[in-house]
């Protein structure tokens, strides 16, 4: 099966959505997004400014070109309009376990498109692509213990706790997922 790319990012669908590289023309949007406490209470817990969010923005195109994964925005069919953002990376991060060299799956909606299911539509997509394209390999994320709304889309997608720990001083959960788990 051929998957369109773009950018040399795979363009993936779900029912009311696509999955594509993040374009300049979002960034306006983007930046409103990360902007919002609704969005950012659970992912660094402060609204990113403008610039912040040019350097998450840019680290988008690296991932892939860097390392063959990384984010997708998240663009409404019914609108066109880009509502957030879903997909893996390696960000090296200051964590035990180290998370280096596993993917590890994200995803953030703009307010406007919280309560939708969306989450767990994107996610699950994601994981499915995930399943082909690393093959046997587990895939983590890592969750705030509050935010319960993200710890249903990632057991609805197959994710499941294996420990708690701190991250920036914070408690966070430490989910996995193996290969060929169930998505939503």
């Amino acid at each position: 099966m051929s998957i369109e790319k773009e950018a040399g990012v795979p363009i993936l669908e779900t029912t009311r959505t696509i999955l594509r590289p993040h374009r300049l023309g979002d960034f306006d949007t983007y930046a409103a997004m990360w902007a919002e406490p609704a969005v950012t209470r659970f992912i660094g817990g402060k609204p990113r400014t403008r610039e912040e969010s040019w350097m998450r923005f840019l680290r988008h195109a690296g991932l892939w070109s860097l390392i063959g994964y990384g984010f997708w925005a998240i663009e409404d069919k019914a609108t066109g309009r880009f509502i957030g953002e879903v997909g893996f990376h390696d960000l090296k991060r200051d964590i035990e376990p180290s998370l280096e060299g596993i993917p590890e799956a994200g995803w953030a909606l703009a307010s406007e498109a919280h309560g939708r299911g969306l989450a767990s539509e994107v996610v699950g997509r994601i994981v499915a692509w995930s399943d082909q394209a690393f093959g046997q390999a587990r895939t983590v994320c890592i969750i705030d213990p509050e935010n319960g709304a993200s710890l249903k889309v990632a057991e609805k997608n197959g994710y499941r706790e294996i420990l708690r720990t701190t991250y920036h001083d914070n408690p966070t959960i430490l989910l996995e997922r193996q290969a060929g788990g169930v998505t939503a």
